[in-house]
């Protein structure tokens, strides 16, 4: 890779800094701010500028951080069949049907389907999915990646698939059974197939403004061994940076791994609500069945200890009540063992935590949890008469995810996608959060941003990167956006109604380097 130029002068723009709320420009020197100011200073700096960036008006900001990705699934996601807008299980089963005329390779993935927006709210059947593809391999995953419809030829290839917990009879999978059908198509990945996932995946995270990525990998998503392909892949391009996490109990058979910020992530407490696994305390609504605890209190305990006392983060997925209210009674036991001093170093992270109640959002922030939270889930299935509802009810559905409670209470807020659940988008994100379904639990425009910036870096225990001062990384992206009112502070950022389109990323710079430029894109 070549190196950046030395020094960058960047113009006539709108530069988001809590240093100088009206800047129009800003100097970086090598990876770091050098200096931001206004049009006159510029002009002082113009003759050492090895490159001159003319922002046209253009909207300079931190980079984004998006704090839960899954970077091999995304990328597979990225080049195979999206099921999303589906509007019924015939039009799901055509698709798959065509695909399978074109599609080359060992195994056939598609994924993103819903069938609660379908007339006929069931899922298709394995036999029918058998009917679609043939004698293909076949991994259809559920939108919320908890459940998924495998074709017989895949059962032939592991046929104890179907004596595991979640087999739910003609093709239908959750739980260990879908655990291990992600393992036959882990097996029949090759290496250069997963090197191009993960190196689609980056890509687009820095098309979209983003400069780093939580990777939350676990034993159940994908193979230990991405890192070794996505640090290979870093040192050969300029990619964003890639923060690892492994959702192993006790580390699992990499205890003793080194580059890790901590064994969190998808660790998984319970499950999802679309896919009724997510443990509640009372049923769902919709079905019998109040979901699944795959750890309990004591476990929790157990592994929040081995991580404090080593230095690093804990995490758990979690998004049920019961299961939320599971995760704090354990940190609350750990915090007992090790003292709440060391679990304010440890900062300890939930990942999605979408049902807690008010006392469990006090103890966490008296923990110092971070709450690595998803706007787009409420975009898409929190809204009156969508998902939530007609799995909860309105009592249950009405209060989840309450960003806004979360931060009244002092909890760190850090915004993720969960890629390829929702598409990594932080602009749209930052949106979700300001037009929260529950009017009490919208963010403003500034707080949103930064649980998507700072909040991202927080998360990972950086506390000083994330904003735009002098000495401060030069990682950053510049975008192009409708609303160029004159502002200072604050309203810089985009006010992002509704009916307005999201700002579009012109370029994206880790550190100095640049990793997209729209002007250079095919």
């Amino acid at each position: 890779m070549g190196q950046p130029p030395a020094r960058v002068l960047l113009r006539g723009g709108c530069v988001y800094s809590p240093e100088h709320p009206s800047a129009t420009a800003m100097l970086t020197v090598g990876e770091t701010v050098a200096w931001i100011g206004d049009e006159g200073g510029a002009a002082a700096h113009l003759d050492e500028a090895e490159l001159v960036v003319e922002l046209d008006g253009g909207l300079v900001t931190p980079g984004f951080v998006d704090a839960h990705v899954h970077l091999a699934k995304t990328g597979l996601a990225l080049q195979t069949l999206d099921l999303s807008n589906t509007v019924s299980v015939a039009d799901a089963l055509d698709r798959l049907a065509e695909y399978a005329t074109r599609h080359v390779g060992a195994v056939l993935v598609a994924h993103g389907w819903d069938e609660s927006r379908w007339p006929d709210p069931r899922p298709f059947t394995g036999a029918e999915l058998d009917r679609a593809v043939g004698d293909r391999v076949a991994y259809v995953s559920r939108v919320d990646s908890h459940s998924a419809v495998v074709s017989s030829a895949l059962l032939d290839l592991e046929p104890a698939i179907s004596g595991l917990r979640g087999w739910r009879g003609d093709g239908g999978i959750e739980r260990d059974a879908h655990h291990a059908a992600r393992g036959v198509v882990d097996s029949l990945w090759s290496d250069p197939e997963r090197r191009q996932a993960l190196l689609l995946a980056l890509r687009e995270a820095a098309r979209v403004g983003i400069t780093s990525v939580h990777e939350v990998n676990a034993p159940h998503i994908s193979p230990y061994d991405d890192a070794r392909l996505i640090s290979a892949l870093r040192r050969e391009r300029p990619l964003p940076e890639v923060v690892a996490y492994w959702g192993a109990l006790l580390g699992g058979e990499h205890a003793d791994a080194v580059g890790l910020a901590g064994f969190a992530g998808d660790l998984c407490i319970d499950g999802a609500i679309g896919s009724r696994t997510a443990a509640l305390h009372a049923p769902y609504q919709d079905a019998d069945g109040a979901g699944h605890l795959y750890l309990d209190d004591v476990q929790v305990r157990d592994h929040v200890v081995w991580c404090a006392e080593r230095g690093l983060q804990a995490g758990f997925h979690v998004i049920g009540d019961r299961g939320v209210d599971t995760a704090v009674s354990g940190l609350v036991q750990a915090a007992a063992k090790v003292g709440t001093e060391q679990m304010f170093v440890a900062r300890h992270r939930l990942e999605h935590v979408e049902m807690p109640t008010p006392s469990a959002i006090a103890l966490l922030a008296a923990l110092h949890v971070v709450a690595s939270v998803q706007p787009m889930f409420d975009a898409a299935w929190g809204a009156p008469g969508e998902l939530y509802e007609k799995r909860l009810g309105t009592a249950r559905s009405t209060p989840m995810n309450p960003f806004a409670s979360m931060r009244r209470a002092g909890v760190t807020l850090a915004f993720g996608s969960d890629s390829p659940v929702t598409a990594m988008g932080p602009w749209a994100a930052v949106r979700a959060a300001v037009h929260h379904h529950h009017p009490a639990e919208r963010l403003t425009v500034e707080a949103a941003f930064e649980a998507h910036t700072r909040g991202g870096h927080r998360a990972r225990r950086a506390d000083d990167a994330g904003t735009l001062v002098s000495g401060a990384a030069a990682t950053y992206a510049i975008w192009e956006h409708a609303d160029r009112t004159a502002r200072d502070g604050a309203d810089r950022l985009p006010a992002l109604a509704p009916s307005e389109p999201l700002p579009s990323c012109v370029r994206t710079v880790v550190a100095g380097t640049t990793v997209f430029d729209a002007e250079r894109q095919p």
